[in-house]
């Protein structure tokens, strides 16, 4: 075990022990720690709203000459010269601070101009030696005039250099940027405003110093959120302009919109302040897994630098978009609060500011700054001035200077002599002296006269400013104008005044299982509405498009799309998009294609159709004369099946559901005949029967339209054209006869004539039976006037039929179904 020497102390060492009290230590010391992290860290100073770290970055930027018209440098330079020369903390603050600097997000007007990747809401800055930076714009506002002695400066830390105490600050920096600190025993939280909206208060306050609170509310309503957003409920926001302390909520800018032709969404363009979408998707998560929120399919963040904040919540079918809405803001981020807490460093004092107190000491700071930038700039043209009368006096007599000099053993004697011959004072003889001879008889008395009165009229002015109280608020008013003219920005949160209680739920979660109609348009667009009135046609019809189909059911049941090939697909009601509900018709110009439900190989989509068990069934007709009855009995089960063998070559024309049972089933075929029976005369058959005979064709005779209605007040219009003409080239004329002309024959004959082709037409193109429609539609969407109905069936006699003329392209649909003639006209 070694043994423990110790080194006797020197003879004429004396000890002295002081006894210190533990606690007046601790107390010593932390005061000394919280005054430190007070003054020096957490709190901004009320004048130019900075953080001695942010003063000493910008302090840095500027005296590095890191101007915005110049290239960007790495990060890491200016944090190694802000932490060497001013800033004895570690580079990792350094950097946050100058990175917050940067971000659009978290500063309403930034100070430094990044280069490179600076972070997200929800990520985390690349490491300073990848990033660059430089001087923003409104940086330069809040550095210029520092070189006229506008701010007091004071030893760095180790006092080898100099620093400012504060900036000169053109821009109200702590309202319009905010602040947030959390020092000793005290913290911060100002919200940031609107650049333009400060300065239109504090204009107001130059002119009117003893405005109270609410007026100069009427200039800043509330803070300005760097990401938007909405604000709701204003009067925490009056507390804490008044106070200094208050709160309010913010909340996420949303919009309801179908995000596919199948779901509807609820689209974020804009968060809360401090809020990232990473937070949001979390939270929400959350809720879906732990079943605490019902009817939310899947979230999708879109966000990107080109169309900027887009996370799109998909809602499941059956719910209410609206309701989930308002869990959402209940539940998760997209609605959060903001606590305000104006504390801030008032001659060297924290102490907690209200709106009006932050204008007042930031005006009181720009007083002095306009007060000590006149007088140092009114110095400096009073020394050019002495220095300029000087030279008009040399110049008057140039020859005699010349010789007076030359003739001088040393520069002494020269500034002696030049004294006392010319009167001049040792500053304008020495300024003499020090310039070449060959400036010094370049100037002429013309330029210097007038140099002379530019310097007098200059101090006049400034001699103004620091004499008369009210000039000197002009000027202050006037720069204030220019900052905002500058760089003012539009406003970017909405404000809501409300009572600031979360809004309640006020619409139901799920969708209700109400009555409603499904419409198909010609143009294969499907839509229901939102219950089962049917709307009427004063509205007018939109150009575009045509309803042929019209089935009540619910808003949970399921409807049928009867296609061209004979099949029948199942879709859900819930799938359908809904027409607004102030719709004055069912124009369905807000429906979505058929083609997004159902699988159309080379097939049309013909009709809609119910599963009422009490319904008479549907009755089909096909190309080849073949008709069919379906009883609702064989139309359950699978969601997609074959409701008719077709023969070869043959597809199905025409599909309608049947109401009474009792309706007439018309055939009209391509060479003009008709023929219509009672729909008692065709038995239901199963899905895989192939139909009996409807109609007997001639030879190269195709039917081209089948329908079923009530003959009551019906119609028969017929359009006639060539068969050998190229779409959209032929030629033709229409017709519109009562139906009543038309007798009823036998199933599987040949009918009746019904259309006299004029010459150049050998077929029909387009054939119609059943309730009056009002109009026709051309190919472009216009409407056309249908001629007056004429009394013989097959067109012969007076009147004839009438060729198309007015319409922009031939009739290529009608307007109304056998379904639903009543609501489509």
């Amino acid at each position: 075990m070694a043994r423990r020497t110790t080194t006797p102390p020197p003879e004429d060492f004396e000890e002295h022990i002081v006894d210190i009290d533990v606690g007046d230590e601790m107390r010593t010391s932390f005061l000394e720690y919280a005054y430190s992290v007070i003054y020096s860290r957490a709190l901004p100073d009320a004048r130019d709203g900075l953080k001695p770290v942010q003063r000493r970055i910008l302090y840095s930027m500027h005296d590095m000459g890191l101007r915005p018209d110049r290239g960007h440098v790495k990060s890491s330079r200016v944090v190694g010269e802000v932490m060497g020369r001013f800033h004895p903390h570690g580079d990792g603050a350094i950097y946050d601070a100058l990175v917050r600097m940067a971000q659009p997000w978290s500063m309403r007007l930034p100070t430094v101009d990044g280069h490179g990747n600076f972070g997200s809401p929800d990520d985390s800055p690349a490491a300073m030696r990848y990033t660059e930076a430089r001087m923003a714009p409104a940086a330069v506002a809040m550095t210029a005039t520092i070189d006229e002695d506008t701010v007091d400066f004071r030893p760095n830390y180790d006092g080898r250099e100099q620093e400012p105490a504060v900036l000169p600050a053109a821009i109200p920096h702590l309202l319009v940027n905010g602040a947030a600190g959390i020092a000793v025993g005290m913290a911060t939280n100002i919200a940031p405003h609107n650049l333009v909206e400060v300065v239109q208060a504090l204009r107001h306050l130059v002119k009117h110093p003893g405005a109270d609170l609410d007026t100069l509310m009427r200039f800043v309503p509330g803070p300005d959120l760097p990401t938007g957003g909405k604000i709701i409920g204003l009067d925490g926001i009056r507390d804490a302009y008044e106070s200094g302390r208050g709160s309010f909520r913010m909340r996420a800018t949303t919009r309801i919109e179908s995000v596919t032709p199948r779901r509807k969404g609820i689209v974020v363009t804009e968060m809360p302040y401090g809020v990232g979408t990473e937070r949001v998707v979390a939270a929400i998560k959350k809720l879906v897994q732990g079943k605490k929120l019902q009817g939310i399919s899947d979230i999708v963040d879109l966000t990107d630098g080109a169309h900027g904040l887009r996370l799109v919540i998909e809602v499941k079918n059956g719910f209410h978009p609206e309701a989930i809405l308002e869990q959402l803001w209940r539940s998760t981020p997209l609605e959060e609060s903001f606590g305000i807490n104006n504390v801030a460093l008032v001659d060297g004092q924290p102490r907690t500011l209200g709106l009006k107190e932050m204008l007042e000491v930031f005006l009181a700071h720009r007083y002095d700054v306009v007060r000590r930038r006149s007088a140092h700039r009114r110095g400096k043209a009073a020394d050019r001035l002495h220095l300029v009368e000087g030279l008009i006096t040399a110049i008057l007599d140039i020859d005699e200077v010349i010789q007076l000099i030359r003739s001088s053993d040393d520069a002494a004697i020269a500034r002696t002599r030049l004294i006392e011959v010319f009167e001049l004072t040792e500053v304008q003889a020495t300024y003499i002296l020090d310039m070449p001879l060959r400036r010094l008889t370049r100037f002429s008395k013309l330029e210097l006269d007038q140099e002379a009165e530019e310097l007098r009229a200059t101090i006049a002015a400034l001699e103004e400013i620091l004499g008369d109280d009210q000039k000197l608020r002009e000027v202050v008013s006037a720069e204030l104008a220019e900052v905002a003219k500058t760089y003012g920005t539009p406003r970017r949160t909405v404000l809501l005044e409300s009572s600031g209680q979360t809004a309640k739920a006020t619409t139901p979660l799920e969708v209700a299982d109400d009555p409603c109609w499904v419409f198909l348009s010609s143009s294969g667009l499907l839509a229901r509405t939102t219950s089962l009135d049917r709307p009427g046609d004063e509205g007018g019809r939109v150009r575009h498009d045509v309803v042929v189909s019209a089935v009540a059911t619910t808003a949970r049941g399921e409807v049928g799309v009867v296609t061209s090939a004979g099949r029948v697909v199942k879709l859900p009601v819930l799938d359908l998009p809904t027409l607004p509900s102030t719709a004055s018709h069912p124009h369905l110009q807000g429906g979505a294609p058929v083609g997004e439900f159902v699988t159309l190989d080379g097939e049309q989509a013909l009709a809609l159709t119910g599963f009422d068990p009490g319904s008479p069934g549907l009755a089909l007709g096909t190309r080849q004369g073949v008709v069919k009855r379906v009883v609702p009995e064989f139309l359950a089960g699978k969601d997609d099946w074959e409701v008719v063998a077709l023969k070869d070559g043959d597809v199905v024309v025409g599909a309608v559901e049947l109401t009474t049972g009792e309706e007439q089933l018309c055939f009209v075929s391509s060479d003009a005949q008709l023929l219509h029976f009672g729909a008692s005369a065709v038995r239901p058959q199963g899905r895989g029967g192939g139909g009996i005979a409807g109609i007997k064709l001639a030879a190269g005779a195709r039917v081209i339209s089948f329908t079923a209605f009530d003959p009551t007040d019906a119609v028969l219009v017929t359009v006639s054209g060539a068969s050998s003409a190229l779409p959209g080239t032929e030629t033709g004329s229409v017709k519109v006869t009562p139906f009543e002309e038309y007798p009823a024959k036998g199933r599987a004959t040949g009918g009746v004539r019904c259309h006299r082709f004029l010459r150049g037409e050998d077929a029909l193109v387009l054939a119609w039976a059943g309730p009056a429609p009002a109009q026709a539609a051309a190919d472009s969407g216009a409407p056309v006037d249908l001629p007056e109905p004429v009394q013989r069936r097959d067109g012969s006699g007076v009147p004839s039929p009438q060729p198309i003329a007015a319409c922009s392209g031939p009739v290529a649909r009608l307007l109304g179904a056998s379904a639903s003639a009543d609501v489509a006209g």
